[in-house]
């Protein structure tokens, strides 16, 4: 590898070439994270030319020069416009304003946010923490690999250090130990709910008894920490019925029993065993409801709240809906279900009571409201299941290649208090994404195989995106496998059939043996469409 290194006020620009075989792999790297007065773009392939603050550098580059990601870089070269990083960004609501966001996460989820917000007019620069190697490689942010998200004192100083005027926290975990607490209580605009507002996701007992208090509509329940009274209940009910641990389990602490037997099991799983830790402590039994799952995300700043478009996605690992619940092997938007009548519903019946009855239990909330519903089928008529206190993933990524509003500023006037007569703009059509995850997920899988033709499968069609989830690079710069779920091949179409046929036409670019994925993500939404036909 050779690198040439610029420096350039409080940081230093680095461009390294990597060879790789007969390939060069060209790579833009900030030391310290980013250009301090610099913003990159796109624009011929004649030269190399940086741009920074005052200073410009222009060098041709080599006879054997190639792009590594031919997808966005053939025909062009990088451009770095300036901004000036050392003017904090003031409170003043003027159209011009601009941003810079550090997003905390390194999933699949926030490759999504930083890709939308790096879109973003009003957006200076992104920072992501931990990131990952897909979110890196792409250019859609600058990756933090080294900042410590779960020491708050770390990621403030580092806020202050690069004048970063937003934060978005992607992962629930933080939320929950109080990451927006600190750097609100710091003067720095987060987008995610305190830590008590968080009780929505972190306990499920604390948001049935808010469904309770607030007369929102829920599947009936109890609450046990004995196994032998929660067993006692399940007789009473019957099967099939529901087992979750109340609190946080990575999605995967949800069984839905169809026999008493495993009902008994999942209690003994979670009170004797332990096998969610301290989050199963506690269970909740739920009413077994029978119907349609469906994704809805609401923005709220407190007081106000406007829905983003729906979503819908597949929980269980197996074609058809089988297998045991994974954090989701794909998704689609729109969801069919959710028309504009049932919209207005889940928002007086089940969104707007939310945010008041926060608000009034002294713990506003300030965020996205992402609610897990179920539409029943003898009704017709939306209930809550659960909530969550972030974007979904991977409902993100299809919402997120979708829209076209500015998401920094949305973002800064959730943050603010001032969503009152705020409006999306969304690209017509539907979006989909299939989950490539490695084989034995969601149980024991293998780490560090390797991935090829990431690159290739986004040339497939204008708006492939493939978003990286738990990827990392080997000694030779190959992409490897890291996680459970690994890779989100996403794309958009005129509808639900044209997405999904370029979605799939991607994924099969992808050569990874050690992975595996559904091949019926969207089957619902396609099944009402040929029903209208």
């Amino acid at each position: 590898m050779s690198c040439s290194t610029f420096n350039l006020g409080g940081g230093s620009l680095k461009f390294c070439s990597i060879n790789k075989g007969s390939q060069i792999k060209n790579h833009l790297r900030f030391f310290n994270g980013f250009v301090p007065n610099g913003r990159c773009n796109l624009v011929s392939n004649s030269a190399m030319s940086f741009s920074v603050g005052s200073l410009s550098f222009s060098s041709l580059p080599p006879p054997d020069f190639q792009f590594h990601n031919r997808s966005r870089f053939s025909s062009h070269v990088i451009n770095c416009s300036t901004f000036n990083s050392e003017a904090s960004i003031s409170s003043n609501k003027a159209n011009d304003e601009r941003v810079i966001v550090l997003v905390i996460g390194g999933g699949g989820r926030e490759h999504a946010l930083c890709y939308a917000l790096q879109r973003s007019p009003s957006c200076d620069a992104v920072f992501c923490a931990p990131g990952n190697a897909g979110i890196s490689s792409s250019g859609n942010a600058t990756c933090i690999p080294e900042l410590d998200i779960n020491d708050s004192a770390a990621v403030i100083s580092f806020c202050r250090k690069w004048n970063v005027g937003l934060v978005v926290i992607g992962p629930e975990a933080p939320l929950v130990a109080g990451l927006a607490n600190d750097l609100v209580k710091a003067g720095i605009a987060t987008f995610g709910p305190s830590s008590e507002a968080a009780a929505l996701e972190g306990s499920k007992n604390f948001m049935k008894r808010l469904c309770d208090k607030y007369g929102i509509p829920t599947a009936k329940y109890q609450s046990f920490t004995d196994p032998s009274a929660a067993k006692q209940y399940i007789q009473e009910q019957g099967a099939p019925i529901v087992i979750k641990a109340d609190g946080l389990a990575a999605g995967k602490g949800v069984i839905v029993a169809t026999t008493l037997e495993e009902a008994y099991e999942a209690v003994d799983a979670m009170l004797v065993k332990g096998a969610f830790g301290s989050a199963g402590g506690r269970v909740i039994v739920e009413e077994y409801l029978e119907g349609e799952e469906a994704s809805f995300f609401a923005l709220v700043d407190g007081e106000n709240a406007i829905p983003l478009e729906s979503a819908q996605d597949h929980k269980r690992v197996g074609d058809g809906d089988t297998g045991p619940n994974t954090g989701g092997m794909g998704a689609y938007s729109p969801a069919p279900i959710i028309t504009r009548e049932l919209q207005s519903i889940i928002m007086e019946s089940i969104i707007l009571p939310t945010v008041k009855g926060m608000a009034e239990e002294g713990c506003r909330f300030v965020g996205v409201l992402f609610a897990g519903l179920m539409i029943e089928k003898k009704s017709g008529l939306p209930k809550l299941i659960e909530y969550n206190v972030r974007f979904g993933d991977p409902e993100c990524q299809v919402l997120m290649i979708r829209l076209e509003s500015d998401l920094a500023k949305v973002l800064m006037a959730t943050c603010r208090g001032e969503l009152s007569g705020v409006s999306l703009d969304w690209s017509p059509g539907s979006s989909m994404v299939v989950v490539m995850a490695s084989k034995g997920y969601p149980g024991a899988y293998e780490k560090g195989t390797v991935i090829r033709n990431v690159e290739e499968a986004e040339l497939v069609a204008p708006s492939v995106k493939v978003f990286h989830a738990g990827t990392s690079f080997d000694s030779e710069g190959n992409f490897i496998a890291v996680g459970g779920r690994v890779l989100g091949v996403a794309a958009k179409g005129k509808n639900i059939e044209e997405a999904r046929d370029r979605t799939y036409r991607a994924v099969e670019e992808i050569r990874w043996s050690g992975g595996f994925y559904r091949k019926d993500i969207g089957w619902r939404a396609l099944e009402k469409q040929f029903s209208l036909k």
